[in-house]
């Protein structure tokens, strides 16, 4: 049995992280308890875990002292203690001081039992390295680096004859298939002809290698290399209810969500209404208090949506060219931007549904938003992993990725990593070496 003492950064992040420590012990030092009291009030996804958290607690302590130790159905225990028995509020020394006070205090009082810190704060866990401590990052069951995440597609190998059936008939069978996951995307390579290729859908429902869709001659968006051909099968694609499309700046993401939505409500009238969200950093912040009408105080956080929905409008016959995306969404009832801050409670059906910046949420939000979709509605979560800008959540923490990883294989999904940026080459350069 170990000895994990949890910060208070894990817990806001997980609120159930007390019980994925097997049959350890698990430590939460009284300050920790303290400063989740701090964010209780908040009205964000932050206060809501913090809520959570201490309603659990304190269901615990029905069980027991929390300050003698309450056994967890993981088989593990959890106990709160603090670091000074003759100052127990600790006034005057940080949370960070005392975490690493009191795991000093309990590594010398048990000498023959592990003691490790666990924290997203990367400082502290600096500071209990200089101090000779263990710590780790709280990652919940992940092992791999993000660069190992799934990708989306895989190469095969087919003769010329395979290939050229494929592409009279628009589907086949290829030996290797029964290893790929639902809806992952094939490149097909005949090792007798490099030049000879096809690309292809693998689909689990009829177990063959389906043609790629596309949005036909005139769209305005044309796919420019292979991986944005494989996102915008799964985007046309109606079977396909979910879509992850991740990958670093400029390659295209939103561009391709946006369109391909454009498209099927605006010309096809598959879905009733384009809404493309994007999280005002925290999901959950309150707009603020700036005058303002409501769109007014969104048009900074939305204008890569107006800017795309320009591009996009622009090329169709009959559009004036001094039309600005806003004036787009004013006009336009079938397409709208919304924040997601309000979007708790709410159910959307028939829509086409773009959720832009995902990376920025937590698990546990992306699972808020996705159990939102209502009948006929699909959605897409689009994202840089490596462009995070909260704090409580990294490259595979986030909701972008959770969701990748959980719905892999499921044959209402698809996935597909971009890596080869489009917007310019120097937008590709500042990627790429900076």
């Amino acid at each position: 049995m170990q000895n994990f003492i949890l910060d208070t950064n894990v817990l806001l992040h997980d609120p159930t992280a007390i019980h994925h420590f097997k049959d350890n012990h698990v430590i939460i030092p009284l300050k920790v308890l303290e400063e989740i009291d701090q964010f209780k009030r908040e009205l964000s996804e932050r206060g809501r875990n913090a809520r959570t958290i201490s309603r659990a607690l304190d269901e615990l302590r029905k069980l027991g002292r929390l300050c003698d130790g309450i056994t967890l159905d993981s088989g593990g225990t959890i106990q709160v203690i603090f670091a000074d028995k003759n100052n127990p509020f600790a006034v005057g020394l940080c949370a960070d001081d005392l975490i690493l006070t009191l795991a000093m205090d309990l590594q010398k009082a048990q000498p023959d039992t592990r003691c490790t810190v666990v924290s997203k704060d990367i400082n502290l866990r600096l500071k209990a390295d200089a101090l000779g401590l263990e710590a780790e990052d709280y990652e919940n069951g992940k092992t791999r680096e993000a660069d190992e995440l799934y990708t989306g597609q895989a190469v095969l190998e087919a003769d010329s004859e395979a290939i050229g059936f494929f592409a009279r008939e628009g589907h086949a069978v290829i030996p290797g298939m029964e290893e790929l996951s639902a809806n992952q995307y094939v490149t097909l390579k005949n090792p007798q002809d490099p030049k000879q290729t096809m690309l292809a859908r693998y689909d689990l429902e009829t177990h063959r290698l389906m043609k790629l869709l596309t949005l036909g001659e005139g769209a305005p968006i044309v796919p420019r290399n292979r991986e944005q051909r494989f996102a915008m099968d799964a985007l046309l694609n109606d079977k396909i209810k979910l879509v992850t499309l991740s990958g670093k700046a400029g390659t295209g993401k939103t561009l391709l969500a946006i369109a391909a939505g454009y498209h099927q409500v605006m010309d096809t009238r598959y879905y009733k209404r384009l809404l493309v969200s994007r999280p005002i950093f925290p999901m959950g912040r309150d707009i603020g208090f700036l005058p303002g009408t409501v769109e007014e105080k969104l048009d900074p956080w939305m204008q890569p949506i107006h800017d795309a929905l320009s591009l996009i409008v622009h090329t169709r016959p009959g559009t004036s060219p001094n039309k600005k995306g806003n004036d787009m969404l004013a006009s336009n009832p079938l397409i709208d931007v919304e924040p997601l801050t309000y979007i708790r409670g709410r159910s959307i059906p028939n829509q086409f549904m773009i959720v832009d910046e995902a990376q920025n949420l937590t698990p546990l939000e992306v699972k808020t938003v996705i159990t939102r979709v209502g009948h006929d509605t699909k959605i897409v979560l689009t994202g840089d992993l490596y462009q995070i800008d909260n704090p409580y959540v990294d490259s595979l923490s986030n909701g972008l990725s959770a969701v990748v990883d959980r719905f892999r294989g499921e044959g209402l999904a698809a996935h597909m990593l971009l890596t080869e940026g489009v917007r310019s080459d120097l937008a590709e350069k500042a990627a790429n070496l900076l």
